[in-house]
């Protein structure tokens, strides 16, 4: 290894792929599990207008993660993300899940959540603008 470099630089999907794949084959590994205990979802509503909302998730070995869950300001008031997060529970609940993990930043929605049935399990500080990264967790009836 007497001629590798290391260099910094902007967005590298290559890399990217590479460092998935690594930790993949890791992961597996640890934990028994395999690609094919791997998958990904969305919630997606619509209207005249365009999108209302949706949420974006991954599905592994009987966890599901929500990446992300928004809502056009002018539905906010609509229930839309109480309907969206319903629907992704109940996807995650057809895949086989029974437990369902996600972060929101305190600008954001964890009341939300925790009205929904999440429990806080840890935070993460120095987030932009004084603010925390509010790590849930909620258990599923499958």
């Amino acid at each position: 290894m007497t001629d590798a470099q290391l260099t910094t630089g902007g967005r590298d999907p290559e890399l990217a792929a590479v460092l998935d794949a690594g930790l993949d084959e890791y992961n597996f590994a640890a934990t028994g599990t395999s690609k094919a205990d791997q998958d990904a979802f969305t919630v997606k509503v619509v209207d005249d207008a365009g999108v209302v909302g949706g949420l974006t998730a991954w599905t592994w070995a009987g966890l599901c993660g929500i990446s992300m869950l928004w809502v056009r300001a002018d539905a906010r008031e609509d229930g839309w993300g109480a309907k969206i997060l319903q629907a992704a529970e109940d996807e995650a609940r057809r895949r086989g899940c029974d437990r369902v993990a996600v972060s929101s930043f305190t600008f954001q929605a964890p009341g939300f959540y925790q009205r929904h049935g999440y429990v806080e399990t840890g935070r993460t500080l120095g987030i932009p603008g004084g603010g925390e990264d509010v790590h849930m967790f909620k258990r599923l009836d499958v």
